[in-house]
């Protein structure tokens, strides 16, 4: 069984005297740096000079600065912009700031697991990852809970990494639910896989794929968007409520059935074969490998995949939809 810290385990008085660097102020960002400072923190925030994000940090009331100046205060620096910008914004501005007995810390271990970042033997790298949005993480915290996240450590030079890491989950509210241990392999390896063959990747084809079937079979765009993907979020947040039994409790009886015996013969032992298959390039760096040289020759695949799919017909007829429906307008 995983071993799973909660709040009479961590000391948030270990963070008394720190100074936290959130590099970073986006969805996490913006979560960990006001929980933290209303959990009594002091934290400074890293982000590019008068863009949008720096702007809403201070007027949140943060100091702000540029990584450099944020890493070279802090004992303890978050790297909370995205994977593909951290080696650059690491390689930068701190890196040389990276002194004895600091902690880097991250919220996903992409950049740690697959060597994109290699930090000096004397310093903590550890991990928190809340197992939710940032959005969600905030609002949680106010209203006096939290999420579930994991956490991780790589390297342990102080010999307390765990026991701040633990005290940094208390402050972001995460330990009010629980802290499951970890490694950074797992988390990213699993993040990864999960992401490519169900989250995003094995959702969308699903959806798309229906949507073609029964478009080509004669039905409504309208009706079929309904049908495959509109509905999807009432399954989804019945799963998400109380599991999958939970859920096919609350179905329809022939809704069930369906799922028993179609629901196979969609998902079969070819796919599963293919999750192995997928599974195998996480392990050994394949995908990693991949997605790097398609950062660093600008994303070509990357552009021409996502133009594609935004005009897919699904998000044309979906989009007249939504229009019905203001109460889903973010």
């Amino acid at each position: 069984m995983a071993k799973i810290y909660r709040d009479k385990d961590a000391k948030l008085e270990l963070l008394k005297g720190k100074t936290i660097g959130i590099i970073g102020y986006g969805s996490q960002g913006n979560a960990h740096a006001n929980n933290l400072k209303d959990s009594g923190c002091k934290v400074l925030v890293a982000e590019a000079p008068d863009s949008p994000a720096w702007k809403a940090a201070v007027q949140a009331g943060f100091e702000v600065a540029t990584a450099d100046k944020v890493s070279k205060a802090a004992n303890i620096i978050v790297m909370l912009v995205p994977d593909n910008l951290q080696p650059k914004v690491y390689r930068e501005s701190i890196e040389k700031n990276l002194t004895k007995g600091k902690m880097l810390m991250f919220a996903h271990g992409f950049n740690i697991h697959f060597s994109q970042i290699v930090p000096p033997a004397d310093v903590d790298v550890t991990m928190i990852a809340p197992k939710s949005p940032g959005r969600m993480l905030r609002q949680l915290y106010t209203e006096g809970k939290g999420p579930p996240a994991l956490v991780a450590v790589q390297q342990d030079a102080t010999g307390k990494a765990k026991a701040i890491a633990l005290a940094y989950g208390k402050g972001i509210g995460v330990t009010r639910a629980g802290v499951i241990e970890t490694t950074f392999a797992e988390e990213t390896e699993t993040d990864l896989f999960g992401e490519q063959v169900i989250l995003c990747g094995g959702v969308s084809s699903l959806i798309k794929t229906a949507f073609e079937t029964l478009i080509e079979a004669g039905y409504q765009p309208e009706i079929a968007y309904f049908e495959v993907c509109h509905e999807l979020k009432l399954i989804t947040d019945l799963i998400y409520q109380g599991g999958l039994t939970y859920m096919r409790n609350v179905v329809s009886d022939t809704a069930e059935y369906g799922d028993y015996t179609r629901g196979p013969r969609v998902i079969n032992e070819l796919v599963r074969e293919e999750m192995q298959d997928i599974l195998e390039e996480v392990q050994d760096g394949r995908f990693a490998k991949e997605w790097i040289l398609e950062n660093q020759a600008g994303r070509p695949v990357f552009n021409a995949m996502k133009k594609r799919d935004q005009n897919h017909p699904i998000e044309i007829v979906g989009k007249e939809l939504r229009a019905m429906m203001p109460w889903l307008r973010t």
